[in-house]
């Protein structure tokens, strides 16, 4: 169930800039900054919960992980650590609210290459604060008539190269969905635009493989240890053919599937997709750095 809190205010914002805190109508990059002009960049996205980030250190290992996977320079994880503690502080410590951290290649030419002998000291580093909207009890989703490359040389990178996402998401919205699922190049079940999926089927519980070429979600691999959830390849299908499915996402935590295609799963939530949201409650309510 939503739990009240107090929210952030997006009127009151300071941002994290380059180890500097500053308002956000006056945070600034250039406008030569490789992530702007190119998508040059990864980032990440935490939830505060009771005004603590959540699972801050599977975040942060992910993000050095994507930044490895582009090629950047690893970031001073204990900088950005205490860059999202600043900026918690300067919001009060607001109970709810949602962080984003961003990481680019700096300020570059026009093109794309990166200025030679690129290091950490020349990457652009954001961290700003946000609204935590409520989850839906459940969520709609649409299967994408476009595949994900999971041989691709991004595949599993969270880059700020989200354009395919942007569109794949319109693209379901138009269709009354709220989410859209990708398959992969193998024809298997793959991701949503910001989700790992879970089904249910002959009574198991099961989510593609990374090998899939889905992102290794951090509320995706809690659920993995937690519930004891299979990795497996799965026909795109499946999806549409479970007896209960989920998707789980930093900001929804577990969120059943109502509809896929429109057409409604046999159970909403179904015994396995509640268990496995009892348990993820039960288990992040422990520590809040799992």
């Amino acid at each position: 169930m939503p739990r009240a809190g107090r929210c952030v205010s997006v009127d009151a914002v300071t941002v994290w800039l380059n180890g500097t805190l500053v308002p956000a109508d006056e945070a600034r990059v250039s406008v030569r900054d490789h992530g702007l002009t190119t998508g040059d960049g990864v980032f990440e996205a935490l939830k505060v919960d009771r005004g603590v980030p959540f699972a801050m250190t599977r975040h942060l290992a992910r993000l050095r992980a994507s930044a490895a996977g582009l090629g950047l320079p690893s970031p001073d994880l204990d900088q950005i650590r205490a860059g999202v503690h600043a900026v918690l502080a300067a919001a009060g410590q607001p109970d709810r609210a949602r962080i984003r951290i961003t990481v680019t290649a700096g300020e570059s030419v026009l093109g794309s290459a990166r200025p030679d002998g690129l290091t950490a000291a020349g990457l652009t580093v954001i961290i700003v604060l946000g609204e935590l909207a409520e989850t839906p009890a459940s969520c709609d989703v649409a299967v994408l008539p476009w595949p994900r490359n999971e041989r691709g040389l991004l595949a599993g990178v969270k880059t700020t190269s989200y354009a395919e996402n942007v569109r794949a998401l319109a693209w379901a919205r138009e269709r009354g969905a709220a989410e859209a699922i990708f398959g992969n190049l193998a024809g298997n079940l793959c991701e949503g635009t910001g989700t790992n999926v879970f089904v249910v089927t002959g009574g198991r519980l099961v989510t593609p493989p990374l090998s899939a070429g889905c992102l290794a979600g951090v509320t995706r691999g809690l659920v993995v240890e937690w519930a004891g959830a299979a990795e497996e390849d799965l026909p795109l299908a499946a999806l549409a053919s479970a007896e209960e499915a989920f998707l789980t996402g930093t900001t929804r935590d577990v969120q059943p599937i109502r509809l896929v295609d429109g057409v409604p799963l046999p159970a909403v939530p179904g015994p396995l997709t509640r268990k496995a949201a009892e348990i993820f409650a039960a288990r992040a309510a422990e520590s809040p750095d799992p």
